[in-house]
């Protein structure tokens, strides 16, 4: 389709939060941008590739006529929690926010996998107290801040993959006697993960955690933070409802059956190739059953499970889409680890590639990740009572503010054209619908910069039709990459938010300020070009610098 150029690419008008944004960008046309309209009304905005149409069917959340609103501050205050995953990406911002938001808490018992008291105080102190995420933390205690956080965050010797958690009986008979809230943070993201390892910490480590959870005297919920893509489904809308076996999962799964099947196969499996092959085993078991990667169906399987056990337990379970960098909390673009689209958009801006494996018009679920804790803790809130249901919730954006991948690409194209990172005149991306056409482009680029690393070397130019032993190893990569990444690049579906929703409007004015996660807020231009991408790349140049000095 022929470009259409926007007259908003040469203004200079900047506002932000969803009012109006004008592209900062002067030397080039926007082709997936446009202003951004009222949000009470449909916009249809043409595009490169496609026309963007968002229709907001449900009005703007008003907020509570109850001043408390949900009480988030009220409940917070004084309760104590159990949070498995602390020292992760998702786990951490959740814990700043919560010291930050009620300094009055209590206690925060952490799961650490340590050999003893000693270098398990050392990886609290290493990994997050030391963080440069609690700055603002630091800021509010000044010289007392290590003595605040060592009194708050208190630090289990475990692991989520372990019998008991592997937590000694006296220490648990002790913080089970204290505990309100367990938090289920920990996992294993990686999409071909080996199966064995999947499985036990994945499907098996929720369950190990509710059946320490049941056993606390005053637990007010167990939360379990799993991952919008757990359904498999990859069209239509994605309901926000509890997976069961023989009603929205086919019958035929049989998860003490997978479980039998991967230990067989460590049992047998020996050699270099083990590896490989039991990653081979997680796909070819989760495609088998129709979902695309080892992680989202061993994350089916722990979501499964804590349905079948939960008895009268009160639930709630956060389904976030994509999360990435920190919108505004504790500060924006801050990100633990290059993740999901990030190799893919670091790789393009240093010419590695020049297109992708997917649909333009695809949907990239992105969502920040202070949103997605701001999300939990009012749910944590809302549903903190005791009460013995199960409620779910899609923190997503597909719905409420969707972004299309060819949209977001040309955000990283606008960006890393003004602040290029090697390549000087970066090309638009481009979309290929085949991994042949993918592939044959990666190819070509690495063949061209072989043969002008040779050139500059005084060889004799060369037709070159094969590459170097390092230059087939990076193609394998990206095609790697490629496959990988696959069910989002083509993903169709939307995912349905109307508990997430429906919980912004029960929340006061004040809680929506303090802990906001309307979706509908965030300023796409502005997230991408101004917060996240910056954050990324300054992160890349640490774990950069970091290897040399090594």
């Amino acid at each position: 389709m022929a470009m259409t150029t926007n007259l908003l690419a040469t203004s200079k008008a900047v506002k932000l939060h969803g009012v109006r944004f004008f592209s900062s960008f002067l030397s080039r046309p926007n082709h997936f941008l446009a202003c951004r309209l009222p949000q009470s009304i449909t916009r249809r905005v043409q595009t490169s590739c496609c026309y963007r149409e968002t229709s907001y069917k449900s009005p703007e959340p008003e907020p509570s006529s109850v001043s408390d609103g949900v009480g988030i501050i009220r409940f917070l205050k004084g309760k104590t929690y159990l949070i498995t995953g602390a020292t992760g990406f998702l786990g951490k911002v959740l814990i700043e926010k919560l010291l930050r938001a009620s300094p009055g808490i209590g206690k925060i018992f952490i799961l650490i996998k340590s050999k003893d008291q000693e270098s398990a105080n050392k990886r609290l102190y290493d990994e997050i107290i030391s963080s440069d995420l609690f700055s603002h933390l630091k800021q509010m205690h000044g010289r007392s801040y290590e003595e605040f956080m060592k009194s708050k965050l208190i630090p289990i010797i475990g692991e989520i993959g372990e019998e008991n958690l592997g937590i000694g009986s006296e220490v648990a008979a002790n913080i089970s006697g204290e505990i309100d809230v367990v938090i289920s943070c920990a996992g294993r993201t990686t999409f071909d993960d080996r199966y064995d390892l999947a499985l036990n910490v994945n499907a098996f480590g929720p369950g190990r955690l509710l059946s320490f959870a049941k056993d606390c005297k005053k637990l007010k919920l167990f939360l379990h933070i799993s991952t919008a893509y757990v359904t498999g489904k990859k069209e239509g809308t994605v309901l926000e409802t509890p997976l069961c076996i023989g009603k929205n999962i086919t019958s035929d799964l049989n998860i003490e059956h997978e479980l039998k099947l991967a230990s067989e196969a460590v049992r047998k499996l020996h050699g270099s190739g083990e590896i490989k092959k039991l990653k081979e085993l997680g796909i070819q078991r989760a495609q088998h059953y129709g979902w695309e990667n080892t992680y989202t169906f061993t994350k089916a399987m722990g979501e499964t499970l804590i349905q079948t056990m939960r008895e009268d337990a009160p639930v709630v379970i956060i389904r976030p889409s994509i999360i990435e960098s920190s919108y505004k909390e504790p500060f924006p673009g801050w990100l633990q680890g290059i993740r999901m689209s990030d190799p893919i958009i670091l790789a393009y801006g240093k010419g590695q590639i020049s297109g992708l494996w997917g649909d333009s018009q695809s949907f990239a679920d992105i969502i920040p990740v202070d949103m997605v804790v701001n999300a939990t803790i009012a749910a944590m809130a809302k549903h903190g009572c005791g009460n013995s249901d199960l409620k779910v919730y899609n923190v997503t954006s597909s719905h409420a503010n969707p972004l299309r991948v060819g949209e977001l690409m040309d955000l990283c194209y606008q960006h890393l054209y003004d602040f290029p990172l090697t390549v000087i005149d970066l090309a638009r991306m481009k979309f290929h619908s085949s991994l042949e056409s993918f592939t044959s482009s990666v190819f070509d680029i690495i063949a061209k910069q072989e043969r002008g690393t040779k050139n500059e070397g005084g060889e004799a130019e060369e037709s070159h039709t094969t590459l170097s032993f390092k230059g087939r190893g990076i193609l394998n990569y990206f095609v790697s990459l490629a496959r990988t990444y696959e069910p989002y690049t083509f993903f169709q579906a939307r995912f349905d938010d109307t508990n997430t929703r429906s919980l912004i409007q029960e929340m006061s004015m004040e809680e929506r300020k303090i802990f906001e996660f309307d979706i509908k807020s965030i300023d796409w231009e502005h997230y991408i070009v101004n917060v996240h991408l910056p954050g990324m790349i300054r992160l890349s140049n640490i774990v950069v610098s970091a290897v040399i000095e090594l």
